[in-house]
């Protein structure tokens, strides 16, 4: 398996992870990031992933290829200096145009699966949001959480009355999930930073809330994360 680069040098690379595929196996197996993995790196030990997302969210996702990177990134994930953007359509359009959720979140099993939801007992979450367009009903956020707590984004998007377009957990389901991983700095030296373009199953929800795509080429998006990929698609494997 080979998934597009965003950024790579000796200690990191930054993929483009598609919605749908898991990051790694779990218990019920099938195709994941680790499948990746050997053509990553010649190292016998590693490659790691730094962190986790969704099966159904795209975007950035950081894998270690040697091993005091990966302790380097799980000490700046804990310490919260690493920033982190999402863009997401959301159902609804929010009353303000940005604030901050600080709805704590806490896990709850039942026989149909799990899920987050906002308690005072839960874990703290604090996620930072702006409205960057809105269209028939819908709308484009722009979040950047500051604490890392599973399904924190698509939980926090539902308690703003605004949940994630496709979200069959806490929205309404009803195709693929409107969720982009879409930015990721290390504070490290040098710094990692990548910037994902926008999967093709966002474009038309993305465009109709104001999301310029002109000549091909994603709104917004600096060139040194695309020139950061090049280079890494022609540079020799760590």
């Amino acid at each position: 398996m080979q998934l597009p680069i965003l950024f790579r040098d000796a200690r990191f690379v930054v993929l483009d992870k598609p919605a749908g595929l898991k990051v790694h196996p779990g218990p019920g197996g099938g195709r994941s990031v680790e499948d990746a993995f050997a053509g990553l790196s010649r190292r016998r030990d590693g490659p790691w992933l730094a962190h986790r997302l969704d099966a159904d969210t795209a975007g950035c996702l950081v894998v270690a290829l040697r091993r005091a990177a990966l302790h380097a990134a799980q000490a700046a994930f804990a310490a919260g200096t690493v920033r982190k953007t999402y863009w997401a359509v959301v159902a609804g359009i929010p009353a303000a145009a940005a604030g901050t959720l600080t709805a704590p979140l806490r896990k709850v099993t039942a026989p149909h699966g799990w899920r987050m939801v906002s308690d005072a007992a839960g874990q703290a979450a604090i996620t930072d949001w702006r409205l960057r367009g809105r269209g028939d009903g819908i709308a484009w956020l722009e979040l950047a959480p500051r604490t890392g707590r599973t399904h924190q984004v698509r939980a926090h998007c539902a308690a703003l009355g605004c949940p994630v377009l496709g979200d069959a957990i806490y929205g309404a389901g009803g195709g693929p999930l409107q969720l982009l991983a879409r930015a990721i700095t290390l504070p490290l030296e040098p710094p990692v930073c990548a910037v994902a373009p926008p999967p093709d199953h966002m474009r038309a929800a993305l465009a109709a809330c104001g999301w310029l795509n002109p000549a091909g080429t994603t709104a917004g998006t600096p060139a040194s994360p695309a020139a950061s990929a090049a280079a890494a698609r022609a540079a020799p494997l760590p």
